[in-house]
């Protein structure tokens, strides 16, 4: 059973048609990525999918649910985590507290348990740090755990917001341009934890990126974009070997 179906979706702005009639689903533990030129409609779909953008029409499944009734907040409740292709965490705060309010949306106690931090409320906190300290272990970030995020590396702030998300215990993770201004050492680094994240915590994942050589080895399948309309959707072989996606993404045969 897919844990997600995008089906027939149309979005439009002024007469522009950002979204085309794109239709995929996305398997258990897929890596699933999405390419195209600038403008081609991957930032849209994740939009979509995320509750920012209501599509004219289509349908939007999540785990069976419709997505498209859902306010971006109840999304992610839902377990569907993103990252940003900027990066979008509290600079002033550290990692471990940038890490915790990743589960936020856990926690099921009111506002004077929380100012006295007895009974639901100290459970509760002491729980999520232990999986936020699972989370520090799994992203190799023990030496910056209690570093403001603004004294950090760029690919340690991007490797960050990757586990905020993954505090969310997500159920699929969208993932725009993780790689998007790094050196190669970070590069590989972040390769790593997403491949991690989908083969030892099962994780399906939906990845936007310009980075080919990233796309080509990690992904399962992958959707090619132009103009919002679907070209192409296969295995990275077959999708590399497909004229119209040439044709598309580079402009043509040499």
């Amino acid at each position: 059973m897919a844990v997600l179906t995008f089906e027939d979706v149309h979005l439009s702005f002024a007469g522009v048609k950002a979204v085309d009639g794109v239709s995929f689903e996305v398997g258990p533990a897929e890596l699933l990525a999405v390419i195209g030129p600038n403008g081609a409609g991957k930032t849209s779909i994740f939009n979509v999918l995320s509750g920012v953008y209501r599509p004219q029409r289509g349908r939007v499944t999540f785990l069976g649910e419709d997505l498209l009734a859902r306010r971006p907040h109840e999304i992610a409740a839902m377990g569907l985590a993103r990252t940003f292709q900027n990066v979008e965490l509290f600079h002033n705060l550290t990692v471990l507290d940038n890490l915790m309010l990743g589960r936020h949306h856990h926690f099921r106690y009111g506002a004077l348990s929380a100012l006295v931090w007895l009974g639901r409320a100290r459970r509760a906190e002491l729980a999520a740090r232990a999986r936020i300290e699972d989370i520090i272990d799994f992203l190799e970030l023990e030496a910056w755990r209690r570093h403001p995020v603004r004294l950090l590396p760029y690919g340690i702030q991007k490797r960050v917001e990757l586990g905020r998300a993954l505090a969310m215990e997500p159920r699929l993770l969208l993932l725009d341009e993780p790689v998007a201004g790094m050196n190669l050492e970070e590069t590989e680094d972040m390769a790593r934890f997403v491949m991690d994240t989908r083969d030892e915590l099962g994780v399906p994942i939906v990845l936007v990126d310009h980075d080919m050589g990233l796309v080509m080895d990690l992904a399962d399948r992958v959707l090619v974009l132009d103009f919002g309309r679907l070209v192409a959707l296969g295995t990275p072989a077959e999708v590399q070997r497909d004229e119209r996606v040439i044709e598309a993404y580079l402009g043509g045969t040499t």
